[in-house]
Parts: structure tokens; C-alpha cells; sequence
């Protein structure tokens, strides 16, 4: 992790906020903002640092899409989210937006386990669980052959993605600025 630029770290943090509210009280996340964002890395980075800076950019984005367009493509993240990792990634880079999707994973990991505790369904997840993995291991879409494991089910226990990468992201800039780059 290298130390972002404070211009970096602001917008990186506004555009989170704002995507993690809209999430929440929409279980969206629009597209004017993503694409603002992905436009605002390259722009900032080409501007920082001329065409590494772009090059660098462009590896964050590729990076987001290329481990987000499969949770997609099984149903297991929304576009939204896939769009908005993205855009991270291009305003940080991959080896920062490694360290922010590692974070929110386990930040969303113990909210999930948290919501599943408080619905009571902890049987069921861990049933659906091993489902799942049955399915990838033998490499289907765990939702062919049930709707209920697809991300888009109004019924099933959602978490807000668009919040948790927010709590991703400002936790990751906040933990660098407090204990330093790696």
C-alpha cells in the first residue's frame, strides 16, 4: 500500500459515502456514479502522474472487474457493486483495492453472520452453503436450479454492498493513515 494523495483519499471517500447511502436506502447503486468515479481515477491519476498514472488506474479497474464479473456472472454480487469496486479501483489501484476488498469481505462476513443470527436462520445459510459450493465445485450457477440463492431474490437476507464497501474503504485509508503504508 503506498500513502494516497489526500485528493485521492477525499474523493475516495465521498464516493463511497454517497454510494453506501444510496444503497441502503435504495439497494442501488446508480451508474452516474460509478462512472463518475472510474472517470475521476483515470482523469486524477493521468493528472497526478501522466501515463503511469492512467496505466495504474486501468490495472485497478481491470483488477475489480476481472474478481467481481464472476460473483456476477453466479449471481452472488449486484452490478452495482461490481461497478462501484471498479471505480475504486481505478481512483486507488489494484494493490490498494486488494486491500479494500479484503476488508470489506470480512466486514461483510461478520454483519452477514450477525443478520443471519438475528433472522434466526443459521441452519439455512449453512445448508445454502455448502449448496452452493457443491455447485461451484461441479461448476454450475448455484441459482439455476434455485431461485432463492440469487443475489436479486427479494425474499433472501440482503446486506447493503454499496455500505459494507464503504466501511471497506474509509476503514482501509483510515488504517493506513493511522499505522502507515506497508
Amino acid at each position: 500500500m503506498n500513502q494516497l494523495p489526500p485528493v485521492t483519499t477525499i474523493l475516495l471517500v465521498v464516493l463511497v459515502s454517497i454510494a453506501g447511502w444510496i444503497d441502503i436506502r435504495s439497494r442501488r447503486i446508480p451508474n452516474w456514479l460509478t462512472v463518475a468515479g472510474v472517470v475521476v481515477g483515470l482523469s486524477l491519476n493521468g493528472f497526478l502522474y501522466g501515463w503511469p498514472g492512467v496505466w495504474f488506474a486501468l490495472k485497478g479497474l481491470g483488477l475489480a472487474l476481472l474478481i467481481n464479473l464472476p460473483l456476477y456472472a453466479i449471481r452472488g454480487r449486484g452490478a452495482g457493486d461490481v461497478k462501484l469496486m471498479g471505480a475504486v479501483g481505478a481512483l486507488i489501484g489494484p494493490w490498494n483495492w486488494l486491500g479494500v476488498f479484503m476488508l470489506a469481505g470480512l466486514l461483510g462476513g461478520v454483519i452477514g453472520l450477525a443478520l443471519v443470527f438475528w433472522h434466526g436462520k443459521l441452519r439455512t445459510t449453512l445448508l445454502n452453503v455448502a449448496y452452493i459450493m457443491k455447485e461451484l465445485a461441479c461448476l454450475r450457477a448455484p441459482y439455476l436450479k434455485r431461485e432463492d440463492l440469487d443475489v436479486a431474490n427479494p425474499n433472501a437476507i440482503r446486506l447493503p454492498q454499496g455500505a459494507v464497501i464503504a466501511l471497506g474503504a474509509i476503514g482501509f485509508v483510515s488504517a493506513v493513515k493511522i499505522w502507515g503504508p506497508w
